[in-house]
């Protein structure tokens, strides 16, 4: 992804609220299965996460690995990730 599709999409996900939170039970499986369903449905999302700085970004590369989307933006507690749906082209 080049910077001008990361800030295309930072603008789209301006307006955005978080569709997950991840609190103090941390990321499990029903939580990784949740952001599948997201990034599935609407591609671009938000989410927050409830834990200090390194827990944050250790979080995130997680995600980030196991649903193969990519971090678009981190900013505090918000990040912001993206998967292009090859099936929601089709239709």
């Amino acid at each position: 992804m080049n910077s001008a599709d990361k800030k295309s999409l930072k603008t789209k996900a301006h307006s955005l609220k978080p569709v997950i939170m991840i609190g103090q039970s941390g990321l499990t499986e029903a939580v990784l299965a949740e952001v599948e369903s997201a990034l599935d449905t609407h591609e671009l999302i938000k989410v927050k996460i409830r834990a200090e700085r390194e827990a944050r970004k250790e979080i995130s590369e997680k995600i980030c690995a196991d649903t193969k989307a990519e971090l678009v933006q981190s900013i505090g507690q918000i990040i912001v990730i993206y998967r292009l749906n090859p099936d929601k082209k089709n239709s």
